[in-house]
């Protein structure tokens, strides 16, 4: 009996492949097994770099487009050109529980540079276990167990791929859609999903650290104090703060109006620019952080220093997982703190908590003060839905009617 078929990546970083737009498929790599494979990849190529603009969505997109193409190459010698709906209910059955040897422990690179060449990395797997920061414990493969949020972004980022399929008539029909109107892999949700932010205590903590650290190390740290507020008290999201193919934040990016209001401007998810307020509080954080910097207090137009520098070289952040290493720091200093405090509560919650969480609580917080529709701009959500998933009030009130109702009841004389 043939051994399982291990997983061998097949899409590179862009630079590295190549332009399905000055190509054709017949140029699409002499690996592949035949012509129906390389068909398969040049329109996969020419849909993945519609997304050139930005990494973390071409890697996601990349991530689920390349899982449907390895099964469907070496699970079910099919093509793109094959694919019904019932195929698409069986892959994704196949994503809910892969093989083991298809799951990974840890995100690697695809390829790796080996004398020159660009090589496929043997220990990358299509799946990954998450790390469950809130048990501490490593993952391990029986943990993999996708969550609904990730079974729904499958969803949306297949069906989209087929959608480019039939607008490049390489297909008449998207197979996805059919699946999605009524699926049995996408539960319905009766109440609004919480979302996960930390308490204003953790925040006091996590910030205390922070300025900890700033007077210990400000050479370091004075910078982690900055991010930190930025993220919170503008709501931005961690690949706003970095230099990317889309833009390079800069401290002229934050501008001031013929009224003398401050505004940061910015260009975040879906490639999409926006302007958020700034407060007398995120003034004074940016200040604080030029003046040690030896910068003017505020920025002059057009200025092109970086928001975020490197403390090691020049030239601006481009890893969001420096930024997310320096938060995380704070984090676990926090969490250290609070157990000590006895608050085992609130350290055990605080250890769950990821950088996106600040995001969450600052605007949590605003929608409990500020005109929502303020709110939803200066977030950048597309729609009021969006941000009405942060008003707690009603939840609030709906706990309040209940807290103190009875189980049992006054016994009545049956007559």
């Amino acid at each position: 009996m043939p051994a399982p078929y291990s997983p061998i990546a097949i899409i590179d970083n862009l630079d590295h492949l190549p332009d399905p737009f000055r190509e054709g498929p017949q140029d699409m790599g002499a690996l592949l097994k035949n012509d129906a494979q390389r068909l398969d990849f040049y329109y996969v190529l020419r849909y993945l770099c519609s997304y050139k603009g930005s990494s973390a969505t071409f890697n996601a997109y990349r991530r689920e487009v390349e899982r449907l193409l390895q099964w469907l190459w070496h699970n079910q010698d099919m093509s793109l050109l094959d694919v019904r709906r019932e195929h698409i209910e069986q892959f994704m059955e196949f994503c809910i529980g892969p093989p083991k040897h298809w799951i990974g422990l840890k995100n690697v690179a695809r390829f790796k540079n080996v004398r020159g060449e660009r090589v496929a990395n043997p220990e990358w797997r299509p799946f990954v276990v998450p790390v469950n920061k809130a048990s501490g414990l490593p993952p391990k493969i029986s943990d993999y167990n996708p969550s609904q949020k990730a079974i729904q972004s499958s969803f949306a980022i297949l069906s989209s791929f087929f959608n480019f399929l039939i607008q490049e008539e390489f297909l008449s029909a998207n197979p996805v859609a059919l699946v999605r109107q009524r699926s049995r892999f996408i539960q319905k949700a009766q109440n609004r999903p919480q979302v996960r932010r930390i308490s204003n205590y953790q925040w006091d903590e996590v910030i205390r650290v922070a300025e900890d650290k700033a007077q210990n190390d400000p050479q370091q740290h004075e910078r982690t104090v900055f991010i930190l507020n930025c993220l919170l008290g503008m709501y931005l999201r961690i690949s706003e703060l970095v230099a990317d193919e889309r833009s390079t934040p800069v401290m002229g990016d934050f501008r001031m109006d013929s009224d003398r209001h401050w505004w940061f401007h910015v260009v975040g998810k879906g490639n999409k620019s926006r302007v958020i307020t700034v407060s007398n509080d995120m003034l004074a954080a940016l200040q604080r952080y030029r003046n040690w910097l030896d910068l003017p207090s505020l920025p002059h137009p057009g200025e092109p220093t970086a928001l975020i520098t490197k403390i090691h070289g020049t030239g601006p952040v481009t890893s969001t997982r420096q930024i997310r290493n320096l938060v995380q720091e704070c984090f676990d200093g926090a969490y250290q703190n609070l157990a000590a405090k006895g608050q085992a509560e609130e350290a055990t919650e605080l250890k769950a908590a990821t950088v996106h969480w600040l995001r969450h609580t600052g605007i949590s917080e605003d929608v409990k003060i500020r005109p929502r529709e303020h709110v939803k701009e200066d977030a950048g959500h597309s729609s009021m839905a969006t941000t009405d998933k942060y008003i707690d009030s009603e939840l609030r009130e709906r706990h309040a009617s209940a807290i103190n109702k009875k189980i049992t009841r006054p016994a009545t004389d049956e007559t």
